[in-house]
């Protein structure tokens, strides 16, 4: 499918289109030949779901497309079932999965945003770009993107995975943290690997970036190698900490995420 994403509704609206209909972190798509696929769907089915907002989103193969977000939703067709975003990783295409993780960080900036923060009045999308306005104090509200740096730490031929306390006990993953204002991403590199860690780094190299839509991240991935200091860990986010060679690597991430990449580096590097 080609998408093309667009700010006005197109004029000619059909009784259906394509809808990207989310609830929390499930979106409901439709079975067809043994895949989930976004579904043509009648809007006044759609309608009679009430969802608690919805969006024009543009164009998927000059079909409307809107995004709605739905509220514990119990009046589905037969034909429909909800699944769990990150799991939809390599079931569908990746284009098709970059585009359900972009609708679902629209659609919560959207219902996040209903009414200005700065004086609590109603607000409507702009008419000339993705952002909404207060209709009382006229402050523009863009849809939020919170920048986070992600980086793999080396030390000759072993790599530093921790167990963060937000994880499964059992995975280990590369460390990672929101930028502060006024941070360069290289100083929040340091600083978060100081922190959670205790550890210097030098060598700091650009890796990639991934927008991660779990709300609305935007990870900027690193790579660095040790420099000085022993593993102390912050506890309150760090269960354990340890440097792993190829040969012993702990449960690892799934590779739907950059932090998968970053390790599968690695293991390409020293193997």
């Amino acid at each position: 499918m080609e998408f093309k994403p667009l700010i006005k509704p197109i004029s000619n609206k059909s009784d259906s289109a394509y809808w990207l209909l989310f609830s929390e972190n499930q979106i409901l798509l439709k079975f067809n030949d043994n895949n989930p696929v976004v579904p043509s769907i009648n809007n006044r089915f759609v309608d009679n779901l009430e969802p608690i907002v919805t969006e024009f989103f543009g164009t998927l193969d000059g079909v409307p497309c809107y995004v709605g977000l739905l509220d514990s939703p119990d009046k589905v067709l037969n034909c429909l079932s909800f699944y769990k975003i990150r799991e939809l990783y390599g079931i569908i295409d990746e284009d098709s999965f970059k585009l359900i993780g972009y609708a679902h960080q629209f659609i919560q900036w959207s219902n996040d945003t209903r009414y200005c923060g700065r004086c609590g009045s109603p607000t409507e999308n702009l008419k000339r770009e993705r952002a909404k306005i207060c209709t009382e104090c006229n402050q523009i509200i863009f849809p939020r993107i919170s920048p986070a740096i992600i980086v793999a730490i080396t030390k000759g031929n072993q790599i530093l995975l921790a167990n963060s306390h937000r994880l499964s006990n059992e995975f280990y993953s590369v460390l990672a943290g929101f930028v502060e204002p006024a941070e360069t991403l290289e100083e929040c590199v340091r600083r978060e690997v100081k922190e959670e860690v205790g550890l210097e780094v030098k060598n700091i190299e650009y890796f990639g970036s991934q927008p991660w839509p779990f709300p609305d991240s935007l990870m900027v991935a690193y790579t660095a190698e040790y420099a000085s200091g022993e593993i102390v860990i912050d506890d309150k986010e760090i269960a354990d900490a340890q440097w792993f060679n190829v040969n012993n690597l702990p449960k690892i991430p799934e590779k739907v995420s950059i932090a998968r990449r970053l390790i599968d580096d690695f293991i390409e590097n020293n193997s």
